[in-house]
């Protein structure tokens, strides 16, 4: 079940002036506090997004990163065996070959 957060209009009580409760989804927002009664207002809470920091992680969970070097020039950054380093313009031949991280 998600975890909302509340915070109190007036003063807080033993909750705290913030507090979260597991709520389901399809359940209307509080307008009162469970403990005290006082009005209580929802609000938006900080996500954690956690994403590879570097290059040899974003290869090992499957993705292609190309860095511009200069016009029409990419770096592979991630290439994997027999992957071009740079791919470059007009050449079909230094394109990635994803097929060694695409499936069904």
């Amino acid at each position: 079940m998600p975890v909302y957060e509340y915070e109190h209009d007036g003063s807080p009580c033993s909750l705290g002036m913030v507090f979260d409760i597991s709520q389901s989804i399809n359940d209307n927002p509080l307008s009162s506090c469970p403990k005290c009664g006082t009005a209580v207002r929802k609000i938006i809470s900080r996500t954690n997004i956690s994403c590879p920091k570097s290059n040899s992680e974003l290869r090992d969970l499957g993705f292609t990163k190309l860095v511009k070097r200069d016009d029409g020039v990419y770096e592979n950054v991630t290439a994997r065996d027999r992957d071009s380093r740079y791919m470059l313009k007009g050449k079909p031949d230094t394109v990635p070959d994803l097929s060694k991280t695409i499936s069904d």
